[in-house]
């Protein structure tokens, strides 16, 4: 089991934290993909981590509960195997190890997920994704209006919980409540095509949850991302 883990780093992601609400960002927003587990005890630091970056504006944060740890002690109820999946996409693509905690930043550089600094860099760093996304309620349900992407492109919806709590009873988190952000509940292929604009229905949003929305390239890349909370998150 692989695993890596690093102390918070305070500085970065603690002074950007300060910029959350709902004002519109000057540029894009970057999606943050974090790959955890319940079951791992370096990943509720990377899980808090995850809860500041959700509050800014800048970022569409995302937790997906993978399930290579649910046979050591402890089954995450959040967990699939579809986020296991998405993380060995990304690991092959990228060249890096599966391992927790891990966040992947635009579909293109993999951190740790505790390691604030690096997360910084990563944000700071990237380019804005080229391609804008907007969700919108209509008169028939939730679309996601897509620019022009100049490349072949896939986008998917995931519907997820904003916060949750879980009282863990075994493993390497027995006894902890462990508080968690932006949990993946489902995910849904909204299709491939040649990158033109296009028009988007989404899927029903249970009461509760929110939505975010990817647009990605061949490489994985996450060249577009829009996020509709929900009231409150």
């Amino acid at each position: 089991m692989r695993r890596r883990s690093m102390m918070v780093g305070g500085a970065g992601l603690i002074g950007l934290a300060a910029l959350h609400g709902r004002a519109r960002a000057a540029a894009p927003p970057v999606a943050a993909e974090l790959f955890t587990s319940q079951g791992c005890s370096s990943c509720p630091p990377a899980d808090l981590l995850l809860g500041q970056l959700a509050r800014q504006p800048s970022v569409v944060a995302l937790a997906w509960h993978v399930d290579y740890w649910n046979s050591l002690g402890w089954a995450d109820p959040f967990s699939s195997r579809l986020a296991t999946d998405r993380q060995r996409a990304y690991a092959a693509r990228l060249g890096e190890a599966v391992y927790t905690p891990a966040l992947v930043v635009g579909g293109a550089r993999m951190v740790v997920g505790s390691d604030g600094p690096a997360i910084d860099a990563a944000l700071a760093t990237l380019p804005p994704p080229p391609v804008e996304v907007a969700i919108a309620l209509g008169n028939d349900g939730l679309t996601a209006s897509v620019a022009a992407a100049g490349r072949p492109v896939t986008a998917l919806a995931a519907l997820y919980d904003p916060q949750r709590e879980t009282a863990v009873g075994r493993g390497e988190n027995t006894g902890r409540r462990l508080t968690e952000y932006r949990i993946v509940r489902a995910a849904h292929p909204l299709g491939a095509w040649d990158g033109g604009a296009r028009t988007l229905s989404l899927p029903d949003v249970p009461a509760g949850q929110g939505i975010a929305v990817l647009v990605q390239d061949d490489r994985l890349r996450v060249v577009g991302v829009a996020d509709l909370r929900p009231p409150l998150a």
